[in-house]
């Protein structure tokens, strides 16, 4: 059995993130197969734990993944690896609202689903004897969720890090390291988040540093031993079922521009016999020739849409699938590239592939963000028609809508709102689909 911890914080900000890419690099360096995983709807962390651990990152998501479906992925961690480290999500106990149901999406949900321990991460700037009652509570206000150590991090000098430790004395959890504070481990980020690994350069670089600088100031030896197994899955579990692929041969747009599909939503549609390709919008590539679905995921169009405006040759193949009845599906960023138009923060329009009604502008930009219990329109074709029709989904982005008109392709189940469009084969909308809602038939 692979013993498994997570990663968490009493709020954002606390350096979780930096934390779990330092010591999966740790351990990698240690010759251990670590695997990584980060709790929430979260595609750009993911990127960076892949970076650092040379693993695939999946999401563990409490609020819009079935208990069975997360109990699976999170058993997958256990292949061929030795350790498995979780991030955590915003503070321990932080989540979304989910009226009438239970589980929050909180690093504390999966804690406790899983019975793995959390590693708390205290930003102890401007911070001495407070860490305390600080880490105290968040020790027993959930018997259930286990706080198996703390890690004090942006710690100013040997005179506060000995009053940190003199305080945190009377309580029964260890202090497994003591972070100093370092500006040039930090990374540069934008609106979504950090700034994509693939963008960055000298990232391994920084990572090696974030990882010399773990190894010299905690336990490594003492953190893995707080490692708790990870539980087997249920054996019907083996095999949850997932979203169902939007074809047999599906052609994904994969850059910088759009790089935001979940590893285990791509994986169910290989699991269910779909044939996956790839094409880069930005290189003007075009979709294979026999594809019968193209998705579009989210990303980045608004920083590239100058370069997307010009890509001709994918703007031809496009219109063409969608003449021929290819099933076309655009997730956020992927929904606005269907649009007319893209608006940047400049307010210049850039001519998109015009196969939805739909205009998007950054230039006044609001932040749009939260789960969503969604199903499809009756008279939606993203899927076939026996298919599960109602799914969780996360919605986060700071594009606002200037024109969308047309057929609907969502209806939010807790409100009755509708969201997206859908015009022949093509359709679209802000929603990241994330699993099938339990209540889906």
């Amino acid at each position: 059995m692979v013993p498994a911890l997570i990663i968490g914080a009493p709020a954002t900000g606390s350096g979780k993130t930096t934390l779990t890419i330092a010591l999966l690099r740790a351990f990698k360096r240690r010759g251990a197969a670590v695997k990584p995983a980060k709790i929430g709807p979260d595609y750009i962390d993911p990127q960076f734990h892949a970076r650092a651990s040379g693993q695939t990152s999946v999401n563990l998501d409490a609020w819009a993944m079935r208990p069975e479906l997360l109990r699976s992925l999170a058993n997958g961690l256990t292949r061929d690896a030795d350790l498995a480290i979780i991030e955590g999500v915003m503070g321990v106990f932080d989540g979304g609202q989910r009226p009438g149901r239970t589980g929050i999406g909180a690093t504390a949900d999966v804690a406790r689903l899983l019975d793995v321990p959390v590693v708390l991460v205290v930003n102890c700037g401007g911070m001495a004897q407070s860490v305390g009652p600080l880490v105290h509570g968040f020790c027993t206000f959930d018997p259930s969720v286990r706080i198996g150590g703390v890690i004090l991090n942006n710690t100013s000098s040997d005179r506060q890090r000995a009053m940190l430790r003199s305080a945190l004395n009377p309580l029964d959890v260890p202090v497994i390291g003591a972070l100093p504070r370092n500006a040039e481990i930090s990374m540069p980020s934008r609106h979504l988040g950090l700034t994509q690994a693939e963008e960055q350069t000298e990232l391994d670089a920084r990572i090696d540093a974030m990882a010399d600088l773990v190894e010299a100031h905690c336990d490594l030896d003492a953190l893995r031993q707080l490692a708790s197994p990870l539980p087997d899955a249920e054996p019907e579990s083996s095999d949850v079922l997932r979203l169902a692929p939007f074809g047999q041969r599906v052609a994904i747009a994969d850059d910088v521009a759009f790089r935001f599909a979940y590893p285990h939503v791509l994986e169910g549609w290989r699991r269910s016999g779909a044939e996956l390709s790839f094409f880069s919008p930005l290189a003007d590539e075009t979709p294979a020739a026999d594809s019968d679905a193209v998705f579009l995921s989210g990303g980045y169009p608004e920083l590239h849409a100058g370069r997307l405006a010009a890509a001709s040759a994918f703007h031809a193949s496009m219109r063409d699938a969608a003449n021929r009845g290819v099933k076309i599906y655009g997730e956020c960023g992927g929904y606005m590239t269907l649009g007319d138009a893209i608006i940047d923060v400049d307010g210049t329009a850039h001519r998109m592939l015009g196969l939805l009604k739909l205009e998007t502008s950054f230039a006044a930009r609001r932040l749009h963000l939260g789960y969503r219990h969604i199903s499809l329109m009756p008279s939606a074709p993203l899927l076939a028609p026996d298919a599960p029709d109602a799914f969780y989904a996360h919605e986060f982005h700071y594009a606002s809508i200037v024109r969308e008109e047309g057929d609907p392709l969502f209806r939010n189940v807790d409100t009755g709102d509708t969201c997206g469009l859908s015009a022949g084969s093509v359709c679209g909308s802000y929603m990241h689909l994330i699993d099938l809602a339990a209540d889906a038939p």
